[in-house]
């Protein structure tokens, strides 16, 4: 909502994640429908996130993942959070102060909704992603969707913070494997890809 000025009303603080390179720029409003997130691994993937090219102009900008109210950017080994997030915080706010959009996709659809095409397994892999894993992975500045089931073994996709996250593999197989396996017995592995 635009103030006289113009310009609506921006906070925008940070959350650190176990991913040490990313960071949580978190605003007082939703960014993103829900259940809606897009991830950005280069500048060749912003053609429709005009904020996102932006972020990727500053030369530490390694990723960038958007979801809910919560923009997560990774930077490069070699730059501190100390001397960066500043930049990165009032890139973003003077950006939605002005009231521009994040996408400008002209048909933005859920990710990870439960289609009529999915086996019942999927659709059960799917429903315990959603209730149970989903929330724990969005507070750390990730996503997490379903790829594939087949023999077994679960394929899911990590986004965001999760995206080369040191603890990443250790979610994986001592939680999200284990609380597959023990919901659905048939569940034998889980893998991951964006790691």
């Amino acid at each position: 909502m635009p103030t006289a000025e113009g310009m609506r009303p921006v906070s925008i603080y940070t959350e650190s994640n176990p991913n040490p390179n990313s960071l949580k720029f978190v605003a007082n409003f939703m960014l993103m429908p829900e259940g809606v997130s897009r991830d950005y691994p280069d500048i060749e993937s912003t053609a429709e996130a005009p904020l996102a090219a932006e972020l990727f102009e500053l030369s530490y900008v390694k990723r960038v993942f958007y979801m809910s109210n919560f923009i997560t950017v990774t930077k490069d080994e070699t730059s501190d959070w100390i001397e960066i997030k500043g930049e990165i915080q009032q890139l973003i706010k003077s950006f939605l102060e002005e009231g521009k959009e994040i996408i400008t996709e002209a048909d933005v659809k859920e990710d990870h909704q439960i289609e009529d095409s999915d086996t019942d397994m999927e659709a059960r892999i799917k429903g315990i992603l959603d209730e149970y894993i989903r929330p724990a992975v969005e507070m750390d500045g990730g996503a997490i969707s379903f790829d594939s089931y087949n023999d077994g073994k679960v394929k899911v996709l990590l986004q965001g913070a999760c995206s080369g996250c040191p603890s990443s593999t250790l979610t994986l197989k001592a939680g999200i494997e284990n609380l597959l396996k023990r919901m659905i017995p048939e569940v034998q592995e889980v893998e991951a890809e964006g790691v």
